[in-house]
């Protein structure tokens, strides 16, 4: 069993009644919903409910955060990603999920689902009815309104009895001011005050707990009072009480920050994911906010509880974001911030591309994974802003995000933009590759040689070299997906022209060369395309390059296969699955179980070559194409699985197989790489 609830930076205070009757009802009841108002605790309950229910569900559970997105076309991708399904099929991403979880015994949490209370409704009732082992816990300031949904509001933390708001205050203030203990007598009155102020509301006792650390006790309780009471003299405000406390407290902040931490307050809310240092500075500099400024306006924020830390990045709270957003349009800077962000993730992107063959390779994986969610905001701005930007923009990440988990978005925005602007450009031959990358790993070959074939052209029209090796790729892929390695062959030769040749001169002569090998090994030319394969991944070890390297492996591995050498072809399929991992590459993980399972029945580990093809089945499962490797190593599976068969038989190679395939996918990968037994 494993879980994606995320990890709690900060103590957790109370909630003891409201934990054990949310356990109850995730007994009880399929649909669980948490109310109330922003800032009341619902994510932080959330999280320590469903990871006390979690044992409960052997398929593990699955977080999805919704606060980042705007509109609802993520909502599906969101999830899938949150289960771990990674769909390589052209099938709708809903029909997908749907097929996914129909057998799981699963916790799904879906956090902070008020803006997308529609699409939420729509999604649960199509999967709660075609998975009826699934329990989805949903945190909303409004019910979903599903039949059977039990909701559950939860409110503030009580400033009587055991007096947990007065707890988590004296936690904060000792973190923001240590040796601060407002417990004291001295204090006590006075704090307690400030929680019956603050109506016990976590959010609002978080933010003044931060103020500690330059304000006194006292001095915040007159603040605070000085504020509510002007408040109550004026117009009042349209809003429930406990709203209109914790806005008033948010305000009160906001008047606590200096004027370059507010400013920068109201830029950041530009963000709609977490973000870096470098983000926010090359998005929020300007006027009178200078870089250096930035960073010591980040480390303000932070300090006053307005931003958190997450894995070295920033994160602010819808509550506080959507105030930020109120200021960003009072200063008439919205539009020009939007600009600025889209052209940041543009950069964003390009710089990823030009890293892509050196040691950064790894890392800007990571780093697009990261900014996933901004750089689906950049594309929707571009989209209606500066298409061809789009295109640009899509055609960058999309090779990221068909290889790890996010090909249906892949197509999405990469469709959308070409749609956008028909005007040939460099931007948008590009786009035609990526397109056509994203369309073949979903197994559309036709749609694939056309898209490869505009590509072409376009790219001898301009003239743009790399465009039509890049052509060259797509359509010589195509090729050996389709069972053709002589036409793969013939096309790469084409292209690359003639010898001597330098691989690394550019992305798309590298990929070339990699599929060049492919074809050499299924046209049966096993000595050219190792002394090949051997040559390409030399260079990529010295410059520090895996995606082509874990594919050169993967060549080294089935050639070793077929000369009779399973022990040297285990650990090249070892080896790449190890870079596979590296940058998270779901599709080519799969591939490389399989090979390493029939490595392994070569050498007559019967047992081992079960489990590990059991493994690359869960996996293949979340790909969504059932052991669909390259051609030619489907002969090899049936003739390993039939080995491994014979060496412990069919009865205990089944029951190891079954107990490997019902894992969650990844969990076996690290004892798999570490060659455990």
């Amino acid at each position: 069993m494993a879980s994606s609830i995320p990890e709690e930076s900060t103590s957790f205070v109370g909630r003891r009644s409201e934990l054990a009757r949310i356990d109850q009802e995730l007994a009880a009841h399929r649909l669980v919903t948490l109310t109330g108002p922003g800032g009341v605790g619902k994510t932080r309950i959330a999280v320590r409910a469903a990871r006390a229910a979690a044992p409960r569900f052997p398929d593990g559970a699955g977080w999805a955060d919704l606060w980042p997105l705007q509109g609802e076309g993520r909502l599906l991708a969101t999830v899938c990603d949150a289960v771990g399904l990674a769909d390589h099929t052209a099938r709708t991403p809903a029909a997908a999920l749907c097929s996914w979880l129909t057998d799981k015994r699963l916790l799904l949490v879906l956090d902070s689902c008020e803006h997308l209370v529609p699409g939420c409704r729509d999604l649960l009732g199509d999967l709660l009815t075609a998975a009826p082992g699934v329990t989805v816990l949903v945190t909303s300031r409004q019910p979903l309104g599903l039949d059977g949904e039990r909701v559950t509001e939860i409110g503030p933390l009580p400033c009587t009895g055991d007096n947990d708001a007065l707890t988590l205050l004296t936690d904060r203030a000792g973190t923001a001011a240590p040796g601060l203990v407002l417990t004291d007598p001295a204090h006590a009155a006075t704090a307690d005050g400030i929680c019956r102020q603050l109506e016990g509301i976590p959010l609002a006792l978080e933010l003044a707990g931060a103020q500690m650390a330059t304000s006194s006790v006292e001095r915040i309780a007159e603040r605070l009072a000085t504020r509510f009471d002007t408040l109550d003299t004026g117009e009042g405000l349209p809003l429930p009480p406990r709203h209109r406390t914790l806005r008033c407290t948010i305000g009160w902040s906001h008047e606590l920050c200096t004027p370059l931490e507010r400013l920068l307050w109201a830029r950041l809310s530009v963000f709609r994911g977490t973000f870096d240092t470098e983000s926010a500075g090359a998005v929020c500099t300007g006027g009178p906010l200078t870089e250096a400024e930035v960073h010591t306006a980040l480390t303000g924020l932070a300090a006053k509880s307005v931003l958190s830390r997450e894995n070295g990045r920033f994160r602010m709270l819808d509550t506080l974001r959507e105030y930020g957003r109120m200021w960003l349009g009072e200063l008439g800077e919205a539009p020009a911030l939007a600009d600025r962000h889209a052209a940041h993730f543009v950069g964003h992107g390009r710089r990823a591309e030009q890293a892509w063959l050196g040691p950064g390779q790894v890392g800007w994986y990571r780093r697009i994974a990261d900014a996933h969610v901004d750089l689906c905001t950049a594309l929707d701005h571009l989209l209606v802003t500066a298409p061809e930007r789009a295109q640009e923009l899509s055609a960058a990440v999309g090779f990221f995000w068909s290889c790890c988990g996010h090909l249906h978005e892949a197509r999405d925005y990469l469709s959308r933009a070409l749609a956008a602007d028909d005007r040939p450009s460099r931007a948008r031959t590009r786009a035609l590759w990526a397109l056509g990358v994203a369309v073949l790993l979903q197994g559309d070959l036709s749609q694939a040689d056309a898209l490869g074939l505009q590509c072409a052209r376009a790219a001898q029209t301009s003239g743009d070299a790399e465009a039509v090796l890049e052509a060259g790729y797509l359509i010589g892929l195509t090729h050996l997906m389709a069972g053709r390695p002589m036409s793969a062959h013939a096309v790469t030769d084409q292209v690359l022209g003639p010898p001597p040749d330098a691989p690394f001169d550019s992305p798309g002569r590298l990929r070339c060369h990699l599929v060049r090998i492919f074809a050499l090994t299924g046209i049966g030319k096993l000595t050219e395309a190792r002394t090949e394969a051997t040559a390409l991944r030399r260079g990529c070890v010295e410059r520090g390059e895996y995606w082509t390297r874990s594919y050169t492996d993967y060549q080294l591995s089935l050639i070793s296969l077929f000369q009779g050498r399973p022990e040297e072809s285990a650990g090249h399929a070892r080896a790449m699955l190890a870079a596979k991992q590296g940058i998270g590459d779901k599709f080519g993980i799969a591939l490389g179980l399989d090979l390493l399972a029939a490595a392994l029945a070569a050498q007559g580990a019967g047992a081992a070559a079960a489990r590990v093809y059991g493994s690359g089945q869960a996996l293949w499962r979340t790909v969504g194409h059932p052991q669909r490797g390259t051609p030619e190593l489907r002969a090899v599976r049936e003739e390993c699985e039939q080995r491994a068969r014979a060496a412990i038989g069919d009865r205990a190679y089944t029951e190891v197989f079954r107990q490997a395939s019902e894992e969650r996918p990844g969990t076996s990968l690290p004892r798999i790489l570490a060659g455990e037994p």
